[in-house]
């Protein structure tokens, strides 16, 4: 096999809070499908490592009857995945044993893409009592049948998960209908408004950054967050805790600027935006996807020009995190790039994926939606080894999770 990609996708709360990831798996080897129980589970275990991939959270791993009756599912740690049973699973006497020993032992199981009707449930009856989560096709259930049916489900105190929700009004529809838990990238669809406003609290962040990039005396700086007590408060928790390492606590802004400096302390900034307008409880899922983005969008340009200058970088992070500013704002990006000093290859990369940077957009889109034949062609494109962005994404897995476990609201 010449190369394994792996992925994960976020499974968030009804309150927008990330509560696990379903991993993706694809390898080159044809005989080795996407649903490749062991494959996954010893890439994850062996490979990637389970802090890389996951963080502290749980992965749901997709597995068929072959691997379910395999003793080698009991050399697997207990408390890192989720064996999420695929529909083909018949529920033989065999398959119902050994579900009921493996929750005997402590493992955690789910039913994969389950279309709920009179039938699906009386097929899982026998081991309903030993789930605890069931992942739900919201889109290809009977109508009929769907609402009755989740309700029979959670009473067994079951987890509910609605999978492959693709926007707002899925989101919602799901919600409605009784589910806990939610897959997919919905929470970043964009709802555009007409004659949106921004927060005052919202326009006080572009301000500062745009002092901040605009050749502007310190003490101007300084003053202008003394001004904003509790932007200035969350920032000095933020560089305080452990995403950073000075040797003492820093207590001013005039102090932040010295040892941080203008760029860095802009790009936080604009993930506070993130912090901020998403959700009261910190770091939220739009802010680890945005922190992926930009993560992926420095490193890629690493990988392509490895002597690149700072104030590229610089630009490659900007895409990342503008990129979801419509989410935040409900307001077409045209308009709020209008508000925000950029320059145009910024701007032609967000609006029109021009330029280098804009290619390494259209791959971190493609990456986020698991389409790696993208990754192939760019590798080939622009002369990178097999397998460059692979060890990027993962290493972009690894700095995001740091990030999520950092004090940075």
């Amino acid at each position: 096999m010449q190369s394994i990609h792996i992925g994960r996708q976020p499974i968030i709360d009804s309150e927008s809070n990330l509560c696990a990831y379903e991993v993706l798996y694809e390898g080159t080897d044809e005989a080795l499908s996407r649903y490749s129980s062991a494959s996954i589970i010893n890439n994850v275990l062996n490979k990637f490592g389970t802090h890389s991939l996951l963080g502290g959270r749980q992965g749901f791993v997709k597995i068929d009857e072959k691997f379910l009756l395999h003793d080698i599912i009991y050399s697997i740690p207990n408390d890192f995945f989720v064996f999420s049973l695929l529909e083909s699973v018949e529920m033989t006497e065999r398959v119902v044993e050994r579900v009921e020993s493996l929750h005997q032992k402590g493992y955690t199981l789910s039913i994969e893409n389950m279309q709920v009707s009179l039938e699906s449930i009386e097929k899982y009856t026998p081991i309903i009592p030993f789930l605890d989560f069931v992942k739900v096709n919201v889109k290809k259930s009977p109508k009929e049948d769907l609402k009755d049916g989740i309700a029979a489900i959670k009473e067994h105190e079951i987890i509910v998960v609605a999978d492959n929700i693709d926007d707002l009004i899925e989101f919602s529809e799901a919600k409605s209908l009784g589910c806990d838990w939610f897959q997919g990238y919905f929470f970043a669809e964009p709802v555009i408004l007409e004659n949106a406003v921004y927060e005052p609290s919202q326009m006080a962040i572009l301000k500062l950054y745009n002092l901040l990039m605009e050749d502007v005396n310190i003490d101007e700086i300084t003053q202008a967050f003394e001004d904003n007590p509790e932007v200035t408060i969350q920032l000095l928790q933020f560089i305080n805790s452990a995403a950073f390492h000075f040797r003492s606590k820093i207590s001013s802004i005039h102090h932040v600027l010295t040892l941080v400096g203008r760029i860095p302390l802009g790009q936080w900034l604009m993930l506070m935006i993130y912090s901020k307008s998403v959700s009261n409880s910190g770091v939220t899922p739009l802010m680890l996807m945005v922190k992926n983005r930009t993560e992926l969008m420095q490193n890629i340009l690493k990988a392509i020009e490895p002597n690149v200058k700072s104030n590229r970088l610089g630009e490659a992070y900007f895409v990342g995190v503008l990129s979801l500013m419509e989410t935040i704002f409900s307001v077409r990006l045209e308009d709020i790039l209008q508000h925000i000093n950029i320059s145009k290859d910024v701007e032609d990369a967000l609006l029109r994926d021009q330029n280098i940077f804009g290619e390494i957009f259209a791959l971190v889109r493609d990456i986020e939606n698991f389409k790696n034949r993208s990754v192939q062609v760019f590798e080939k494109v622009h002369k990178l080894k097999s397998g460059t962005i692979e060890k990027v994404v993962v290493e972009s897995m690894k700095n995001v999770n740091l990030f999520d476990t950092s004090e940075v609201a």
